[in-house]
């Protein structure tokens, strides 16, 4: 499939906004639109950002207007811009609510200005991003595992696949279009991130999305791409944990494991220092007595692994 940036028609009133640049942070969004009324999948990491993304919606959105806003994850990068569609009634997993009231754009900030290599790679890769008068607004509406919509006549169904990516991970499919806007459980051309698990949750929403009734895949990063990108992320996930599980049961530390797994296949996948969050989820699913890692330790362990910090 072509790739393509800016506002995509998908087609059946269903649209993609794909970020123009890639790299962490730089997320994706959607509109579909209804008779009268319009969903928007998620919001972007900053004010600049999604105003620019919801300039661009405009246009489909006249005759249907925003009336609700899915947020698919807790990540920044999918609701920092919740404040400019604050009129519409915003959605969420249970999970995903309790991932954004742990880490929102004070924390983000209070990351990128540590004097620590976790700082500083922090701050490299998020330094585009301006954090500066987001304001944290949380999702009004609560869902637990599935909840089904009519969107001015237009049937859209949030699944939340999660534990998985994050605490909650909701994938949002349109039926009768044949799409389905992913979240963070895809990755087109870039390496995903384990931050919570446990693995299977994420190999099993693999499984669902290749059960679907959905030929377009709108990623949470990269183009817009098919299941075929389902399927190396799932192999990428299956690959990693048996890497991790030998390394853990030779008795190899998570670090030590992270820099000797050598990636074959997936070596080109982009923001490949996320293997050492990876590996570090697996021991904690091996050895629940493992305390987790705080946002600082995470990033620390990356930047330990990223050659250019």
């Amino acid at each position: 499939m072509a790739s393509r940036t800016g506002c995509v028609a998908l087609g059946h009133g269903c649209y993609a906004w794909i970020a123009g640049a890639a790299g962490w942070g730089m997320s994706n969004a959607g509109l579909i639109t209804g008779h009268g009324a319009s969903l928007l999948v998620d919001t972007l990491y900053d004010l600049r950002l999604t105003r620019t993304m919801l300039d661009a919606l405009a246009p489909p959105a006249v005759a249907a207007p925003i009336s609700t806003v899915v947020n698919t994850h807790g990540n920044g990068d999918h609701w920092f811009g919740n404040q400019l569609v604050a009129h519409a009634e915003i959605i969420a997993a249970r999970g995903s609510i309790a991932d954004m009231r742990q880490v929102g754009p004070a924390e983000m900030r209070a990351l990128t200005s540590m004097d620590s290599p976790a700082g500083r790679f922090a701050r490299r890769i998020f330094g585009r991003f301006d954090y500066t008068g987001v304001e944290p607004v949380l999702p009004h509406t609560v869902f637990d595992a599935e909840m089904v919509l009519n969107v001015g006549g237009t049937e859209v169904r949030l699944i939340d696949v999660g534990p998985a990516h994050s605490a909650g991970d909701t994938i949002v499919h349109v039926p009768q279009a044949g799409i389905v806007y992913t979240g963070d459980i895809v990755f087109a051309g870039a390496t995903p991130v384990v931050w919570h698990g446990p693995f299977h949750r994420w190999l099993a929403a693999c499984d669902l999305l290749l059960g679907l009734d959905a030929d377009i895949v709108v990623p949470g990063h990269g183009p817009v791409t098919t299941k075929q990108s389902v399927r190396e992320i799932r192999d990428y996930l299956e690959f990693v944990h048996a890497q991790a599980t030998a390394r853990f049961t030779a008795g190899m530390p998570a670090m030590d494991a992270a820099r000797d797994i050598r990636l074959g296949r997936f070596a080109d996948l982009d923001e490949s220092e996320r293997l050492a969050v990876n590996v570090h989820t697996v021991y904690r699913e091996l050895d629940p007595s493992l305390p987790p890692l705080d946002g600082p330790g995470l990033f620390g362990c990356m930047a330990e692994v990223c050659p250019r910090v």
